[in-house]
């Protein structure tokens, strides 16, 4: 397989390029202070990811008012006025991968990058802006009113990116989550392309766990060697 074959890459956001993980165990940890000392950053992304997975779960970051006060009692940690929403806000400070900026300048010069996230389209601008903005477009769950894995979703962002004269076969689909994004897109038909961010540890962090990986056509632990493995064969631009 080429990578010359592709005219588009659609990226997963939040767990891909911008480390979520990080921003909810960095909002817990302020907030609860030495309450939350005890607990270790797999305890924390535990209880996210089981409040998460919940079937009163709302539209994604909003939903993470409810999920703090989740948290808050299953953790026992000591309520902080306006924690909860402080959680939802705490989105304008998430971290970049520190690989994501980079790579996404060097895959900018050989593909559309196109943003496929089950975020709302008011958190994606602030992450877009985090990401130092490297999207020729942008698809939310504002636009499409699914959420991945939903096929929906994906089919959606084909359709979408067929006006454009970019077809099932130009599109390589970029993700962290076998859950939200690499099971389903490929069983669908979709290239894949896992990037394997919690390679060497332990469990799903805070994406929700599958019982069976589904082998990707490719995988990285980094956003970096994909641009590495592209620039191999397609070489760098200016």
């Amino acid at each position: 397989m080429s990578f010359r074959q592709f005219k588009a890459l659609t990226f997963d956001v939040v767990g891909t390029l911008i480390d979520f993980e990080r921003g909810i165990i960095n909002h817990i940890r302020s907030v609860a202070g030495d309450a939350a000392q005890h607990l270790s950053d797999d305890t924390i992304l535990e209880a996210y990811r089981y409040s998460r997975a919940d079937k009163s779960s709302g539209l994604y970051p909003d939903d993470l008012v409810r999920v703090y006060k989740d948290m808050e009692k299953k953790l026992e940690l000591p309520h902080v006025p306006g924690a909860a929403e402080g959680l939802k806000e705490s989105v304008r400070d998430w971290p970049a991968f520190s690989d994501s900026v980079d790579a996404l300048k060097r895959l900018r010069k050989h593909y559309r990058l196109v943003a496929m996230t089950n975020a709302r389209r008011w958190a994606l601008d602030h992450m877009a802006a985090t990401l130092e903005q490297p999207f020729d477009e942008r698809i939310t769950v504002d636009d499409v009113r699914f959420e991945k894995p939903d096929p929906q979703f994906f089919a959606f962002a084909r359709g979408r990116l067929s006006t454009s004269g970019i077809f099932f076969e130009d599109i390589l689909h970029v993700a962290q989550s076998q859950y939200h994004d690499i099971g389903v897109a490929k069983k669908i038909g979709y290239t894949v392309a896992w990037i394997e961010r919690r390679k060497g540890l332990k469990g799903f962090g805070g994406t929700l766990e599958v019982p069976e990986l589904t082998e990707p056509d490719y995988h990285f632990a980094t956003l970096s060697e994909l641009a590495d493995a592209v620039e191999a064969e397609l070489g760098t631009r200016s």
